[in-house]
């Protein structure tokens, strides 16, 4: 197979560095292209980053000598990649101009970004969910005259811990009306150099800005449905969140509570839950996709687990790993999910994305 080649925007920031290393001996996508920030361009990648290279491993030796380009100049890219991963690190309108430009040329976007999550015509993918939602990419090109550009993005990478476990139940029959949703959230979710350690060690810092607002109204476009080429929110399950920020470098955690849509002769088990979860595969399973978990979720029965430490990596961190799976006394069951914020809630997470969209046929014209 001859890999698609793409580049990636934001390159040198935590993010981006991610993409660069995860795409390292990608079976379908091949880095060719490196944008950043002004300051950046003109170097080679590794002299962009040598200072602060931040993933642990050596850079891939097919990037470094890539000489960054300014991300603000969408043109740069023409000849040079057939679509864009956006790591970009800006406002959200500058993001949202941006990535429309690169889209106007004829670039598909592939966002990290939250810029354009609530675009209505813009489809916020988890692909073992709402696959069917890149419907709504025909209509996005067509409202905007783009040829071959468009954009998808992924959701905000604290609902990845609890999502698919959701999804899940509500497509066995069992629809949940209501959660409560603590989340304790990695110091990696703030970028670089983000949270500062005097903050962070020996604390708990109990406000994210912007984050409640995500957890909260974010799921409800993801098992929203597609009406007249637009995605229409769901109206349930309402969530209360609290979101945290504890002293781990990667992994988030959510604490959630959760009330079924149903009379109680027909809610589940504990053990009905569990199978449902245990069992779940979805298309990218179906696909064999690169980078899907051939479990997306796993259940820990340990009284102490889920751990960021230990579990993070479970299924090359990309599965959704439950505990304490139990009775509750408000609502109707209780349990603890962790996710990989910088795999599955970020990168890894945006590769799945642009993998599902290749099988799908969405890059075949470009």
């Amino acid at each position: 197979m001859n890999k698609i080649n793409v580049g990636v925007l934001g390159a040198t920031g935590m993010v981006g560095q991610r993409y660069i290393k995860l795409l390292e001996n990608h079976p379908w996508f091949e880095v060719t292209y490196v944008a950043a920030s002004p300051r950046s361009a003109g170097k080679k990648y590794e002299d962009a980053v040598s200072s602060r290279w931040l993933i642990g491993a050596e850079i891939p030796s097919a990037v470094k000598n890539l000489v960054v380009e300014d991300a603000n100049d969408a043109k740069k890219a023409l000849g040079k990649c057939k679509f864009v991963f956006s790591a970009l690190e800006m406002s959200k309108d500058e993001i949202k101009k941006l990535e429309e430009s690169y889209a106007a040329e004829g670039i598909p976007v592939v966002s990290n970004a939250s810029a354009n999550r609530w675009t209505e015509d813009v489809r916020m993918l988890v692909p073992e969910i709402n696959f069917d939602h890149i419907d709504v990419i025909a209509d996005q090109k067509k409202h905007h005259g783009w040829d071959k550009g468009f954009i998808a993005v992924k959701p905000n990478c604290s609902l990845q811990t609890y999502m698919m476990p959701i999804y899940a139940l509500q497509k066995a029959g069992y629809p949940v009306k209501r959660m409560i949703v603590t989340t304790l959230q990695a110091t990696s979710g703030a970028g670089y150099p983000g949270v500062s350690s005097f903050d962070m060690i020996d604390n708990i810092v109990p406000f994210i800005g912007g984050e409640e607002e995500k957890t909260e109204k974010e799921c409800l476009k993801i098992l929203g449905s597609v009406e007249n080429g637009k995605i229409v929110n769901a109206k349930y399950p309402v969530v209360s969140s609290t979101c945290t920020r504890v002293a781990v470098v990667d992994g988030h955690t959510a604490c959630v509570s959760l009330e079924f849509d149903l009379p109680d002769d027909k809610k589940p088990s504990l053990a009905q839950i569990e199978k449902v979860w245990t069992s779940f595969k979805s298309l990218p399973q179906e696909l064999k996709l690169p980078s899907a978990p051939e479990n997306p979720i796993v259940v820990r029965h340990e009284e102490n687990r889920p751990q960021p430490r230990r579990d993070r990596e479970t299924e090359k961190g990309m599965a959704c790993v439950i505990g304490r799976l139990r009775e509750c006394n408000v609502f109707d069951i209780k349990f603890v999910a962790l996710s990989h914020n910088t795999k599955r809630g970020a990168a890894m997470g945006g590769i799945l994305n642009a993998e599902l969209l290749k099988a799908k046929g969405l890059f075949d014209n470009l």
